[in-house]
């Protein structure tokens, strides 16, 4: 049984009124608390996710328990990349600022296909659709600075395995180990990020939630598996409400101003992965990534 005081350092008063936050995956489990949380804050947030009926039925929720009525519920779906673009270029024409990125999609289960972008349907869904929109939103949440920029990885990044040429290779792993290479991939992400952007403004971090009493597993076609699992979470898991905290301190809590490119989990320092260090395997990934999304001229502020 998990105690309150597991999260208490994930405490904090901060208030965010005139601040815009956007959370991914946010019409049910920690992206939904995510977002209830940051309202609650006063800030504007805007919440993404593929179903418009889900976005709906979550906006509503957010506001009845909330009280703020500032909430934008925006469809975009990460199984296609022109759906991110779309987003992404939504949001900069409509919003003037982006102080908050979350980037809490993750999905385990998902066929082992590729997609109509040429992409590993798990690595996108969980990996090369959150650096696409992340990559797209920098130049306005640069112009929004200080803002901060929150990835959610797994320990599962542990079992992880970057390798470039094979990132997409459609039966080459077991569809956990296509989860692992993800989770792993958005840490070396966050890394590679944050020595980039060093300086703007934008803090980039990472953490791993732990379990949580969600339906992790509901993707699964496996009716056992996902029953048993799913089960398990709702037992051993942590409540969904206390599991939000954590992605929430670290989007505004001041003491972590000098943190940028950290992993944490409870709120704390905590170790990530031994490639972390590698700097020659996390710029190759962040420019295998840039070109697999197939970034343009026009999009790309690194050199422009």
């Amino acid at each position: 049984m998990y105690l309150r005081d597991e999260f208490e350092n994930c405490e904090t008063d901060v208030r965010l009124n005139g601040k815009v936050a956007l959370v991914t995956g946010a019409t049910s489990g920690t992206g939904l608390e995510v977002a209830r949380n940051l309202a609650k804050r006063g800030a504007k947030v805007i919440i993404a996710s593929r179903n418009p009926s889900k976005l709906d039925t979550a906006k509503q929720d957010i506001i009845r328990t909330t009280a703020n009525e500032n909430i934008i519920a925006r469809q975009m779906d990460y199984e296609s990349l022109a759906s991110v673009r779309r987003f992404a270029h939504e949001t900069i024409a409509t919003e003037p600022r982006l102080d908050i990125l979350i980037n809490n999609i993750g999905a385990i289960g998902l066929e082992d296909k590729l997609t109509e972008d040429n992409l590993q349907l798990m690595m996108q869904v969980n990996y090369f659709g959150a650096f696409l929109l992340t990559f797209l939103l920098f130049p306005l949440m640069k112009s929004s600075a200080p803002s901060r920029i929150v990835n959610i990885s797994s320990l599962a990044l542990l079992f992880g395995d970057i390798n470039l040429d094979h990132m997409n290779d459609v039966g080459r792993y077991s569809n956990f180990g296509f989860y692992c290479n993800a989770k792993l991939a958005a840490v070396l992400f966050t890394v590679e990020m944050n020595r980039r952007v060093n300086g703007s403004g934008v803090n980039v971090y990472s953490m791993d939630p732990g379990l949580s009493k969600s339906e992790f597993f509901r993707n699964s076609d496996n009716e056992f598996w996902k029953g048993l699992l799913n089960s398990a979470l709702q037992i051993f898991g942590r409540p969904i409400d206390r599991v939000a905290t954590m992605p929430v301190y670290l989007a505004l809590d001041p003491k972590l101003e000098n943190r940028s490119g950290a992993h944490f989990r409870d709120c704390m320092d905590f170790y990530s992965h031994w490639s972390v260090n590698d700097t020659v395997l996390t710029k190759r990934l962040w420019d295998t990534s840039k070109r697999l999304v197939k970034i343009v001229d026009e999009e790309d502020w690194e050199f422009n």
